[in-house]
């Protein structure tokens, strides 16, 4: 099993940051390479279409509005990967009510591809999309 996780101190609340990434068909907003999410099955998938008009399903299988986060799984997507579970987790910053700690994290299993690889894709897919959402609200 290969797993990355990405974090990034924000420039708003816990709550406000919650407020903008925390609906699990919210990614559009946020992350300028996923232009289109449509909920399915009363939202519990997303069917995402990305940049480059790849296809991507994923389940959410986890949603805490206490503790901020939310996990889901891929149902369909061109990634080489098997088992992935991602987390999506917003966290205080002690003694900063105006800044947040925004946690990506996933693990999977690589499937014709190096751990190496997937590791570097997911990474950079979480760390440009924790960069979008710093943008966003430094605005």
């Amino acid at each position: 099993m290969a797993s990355t996780s990405v974090s990034r101190v924000v420039p708003a609340s816990p709550g406000r940051v919650w407020q903008v990434i925390g609906g699990f068909g919210s990614l559009p907003e946020w992350v300028p390479q996923i232009p289109e999410s449509t909920p399915l099955e009363g939202g519990r998938v997303r069917r995402l279409i990305m940049g480059d008009g790849e296809v991507v399903v994923e389940r959410l299988v986890g949603f805490s509005e206490g503790d901020r986060s939310y996990s889901y799984t891929i149902v369909e997507a061109p990634f080489p990967v098997v088992g992935y579970l991602a987390t999506l987790r917003v966290h205080t910053v002690p003694g900063e009510p105006d800044s947040a700690e925004v946690q990506w994290s996933g693990r999977f299993y690589p499937q014709g591809a190096s751990d190496d690889e997937m590791v570097a894709l997911f990474t950079g897919v979480y760390r440009d999309g924790l960069d979008a959402l710093h943008t966003m609200l430094a605005d």
